[in-house]
């Protein structure tokens, strides 16, 4: 399995496109973190993947994900919300992934790639990256700050 994570990069090249936001996803950018997939020539691991990330659509829901399908020049929204979508400048800003070939890549909040897959990714290794990124590290602690005050007003 072929993976190529981009997060965790201890110094960031502006100018490098890997860390360029996607003007096509332009959309999410600080609202969601978008997986676009592209499927294999027969769907099977495509396929796969869908159905996995789909089982736990809560998880997906309280990270913000939004899970798009990119196949036959069209954009499939699978899960979350995304309006007038250009397959082919997804695509292209993907750099092409082979057609035929499965592709999976997780574009976070700040609209640039965190994470390319060659093969379907677990729903539990997946949920962990998207976790382990800052900008979800700081949702986390936000949601226990906001827990942890609504506790102290209860307990008064």
């Amino acid at each position: 399995m072929s993976k190529t994570p981009l997060y965790g990069a201890t110094k960031v090249d502006e100018g490098n496109e890997a860390y360029s936001a996607l003007a096509s996803l332009e959309q999410f950018q600080w609202r969601n973190r978008v997986l676009v997939i592209f499927p294999d020539r027969r769907n099977a691991r495509a396929a796969r993947q869908e159905n996995q990330l789909l089982a736990d659509r809560d998880a997906l829901q309280n990270r913000d994900m939004v899970i798009l399908k990119i196949a036959g020049g069209s954009v499939r929204v699978l899960f979350g919300a995304g309006e007038s979508l250009d397959a082919t400048a997804i695509a292209s800003e993907l750099g092409d992934p082979a057609a035929g070939e499965f592709a999976a890549f997780l574009v976070g909040k700040d609209g640039t790639v965190k994470l390319k897959v060659s093969e379907p990714i677990s729903r539990g290794e997946l949920l962990a990256i998207v976790d382990s990124m800052p900008v979800r590290a700081a949702e986390i602690a936000s949601d226990k700050q906001q827990t942890s005050d609504e506790s102290e007003k209860r307990d008064d």
